[in-house]
């Protein structure tokens, strides 16, 4: 960890500019409404391997029909297939969703708690989606690595690890934890829209003056 990075200031400066830009889906449908356990992680399942334009919409479409478990469980994976149809892998994500709102039916009431070994039991439900999940709907503190955190953080010198996973842990060693959900939040759309893969826009980058700019 780079203990010369202000990782408060970075922060800080990222919640003001943020504002300007489309937030991750699962942030976005949280502030619709849509932020139960189950409508979140039905959101995140169909966001993989999809793009935010694509997924909002479509989780927004299905939602319409079924956010509930109990509604869920109603429709036939078919009708759940046709829903979400623009996502990518819409037919195994169809089974998948069907699968567990039958299960949260059958063995839990009808509503899914936030129990991380629960959800992490779920086929088609990883780490990440999991802990978005109780992130977001059950403001419990977790972090969510994806392509972007993991890249910007390493920008950042904060961290100097190879992998999402190395980074999910050096995070957890290092971050303070009422930065964790946020670092979703911010690090996610930062890393689509300013502090890309191959084309960073560093010249209008908030954090220009203190980044180290590892790797760049």
């Amino acid at each position: 960890m780079n203990s010369t990075f202000d990782i408060e200031m970075a922060f800080a400066r990222l919640r003001e500019t943020m504002q300007a830009y489309p937030k991750a889906a699962m942030f976005q449908l949280a502030e619709e409404g849509y932020r139960s356990p189950f409508e979140q992680l039905v959101s995140c399942m169909i966001s993989i391997r999809t793009y935010d334009e694509v997924s909002l919409p479509v989780s927004r479409r299905l939602f319409e029909r079924a956010n509930t478990p109990l509604a869920m469980s109603k429709l036939s994976v078919a009708e759940i297939e046709g829903l979400i149809r623009q996502s990518t892998y819409a037919e195994r994500k169809a089974h998948q969703i069907w699968a567990i709102a039958q299960e949260i039916v059958n063995h839990h009431n009808g509503t899914l708690p936030c129990d991380v070994d629960i959800l992490l039991a779920f086929k088609g439900v990883g780490p990440k989606c999991a802990h978005l999940t109780l992130g977001i709907a059950c403001e419990q503190p977790y972090i969510s690595v994806d392509v972007h955190v993991h890249r910007v953080v390493n920008r950042w010198g904060y961290v100097a690890t190879k992998t999402p996973e190395k980074t999910t842990k050096a995070l957890e060693d290092s971050l303070p934890k009422d930065l964790w959900i946020e670092t979703n939040k911010l690090l996610m759309p930062f890393g689509k829209q300013i502090c890309k893969g191959q084309y960073p826009q560093c010249p209008k980058c908030p954090l220009n003056n203190i980044c180290p700019k590892v790797g760049i």
